[in-house]
């Protein structure tokens, strides 16, 4: 609407789009038990749960040209689109895991930091981190937050030192 990409380029973004979701919904649907995938050289836990096509993926040796011996329908999803359903797969325990981090943090960014607080004491914080906490004195971690500089691996670490010390104090 605003001529920033052409009708080529959008068209041919929403024809991919559209194949990726087709494709991620069929490997969310297409699934193996533990045995089944050791014969495609998946080695998981073999604990009797099923995996889909996207969570096998995510394993070491695990790869769609293997796996479409069992899937044949696979083998018609477009390269592009093969290739972003592997990446996918691969950092989605990543993204997971940060995801679960962020709504941790909306728990916690009302937490209160002691008035007397000593950064220096908080493992795993750049000096830079440091030294702008101290400056500032954030009365919340959600405030300790929003100081430019201040990492989400920082917060991580101020919250787990803040957790400890209150542990310590009960």
């Amino acid at each position: 609407a605003w001529g920033l990409v052409g009708e080529a380029r959008a068209g041919a973004f929403r024809t991919k789009a559209e194949a990726l979701e087709k494709a991620r919904l069929q490997a969310a649907e297409l699934n193996l038990l533990p045995q089944e995938a050791a014969t495609y050289g998946v080695v998981i836990n073999a604990d009797g749960r099923r995996r889909t096509l996207s969570q096998l993926l995510a394993y070491p040796g695990a790869d769609l040209d293997r796996l479409a011996d069992r899937w044949p329908e696979i083998r018609a999803w477009r390269p592009d689109v093969r290739e972003q359903i592997e990446i996918d797969a691969l950092y989605a325990g990543y993204l997971d895991r940060q995801h679960a981090d962020v709504e941790a943090f909306r728990r916690d960014e009302s937490l209160k930091l002691p008035a007397d607080f000593d950064f220096s004491l908080v493992g795993g914080l750049s000096n830079e981190a440091r030294e702008k906490l101290a400056k500032v004195r954030p009365a919340t971690l959600g405030q300790a937050g929003r100081i430019e500089g201040v990492t989400p691996g920082a917060l991580t670490a101020l919250l787990a030192h803040v957790r400890r010390r209150a542990d310590d104090a009960a």
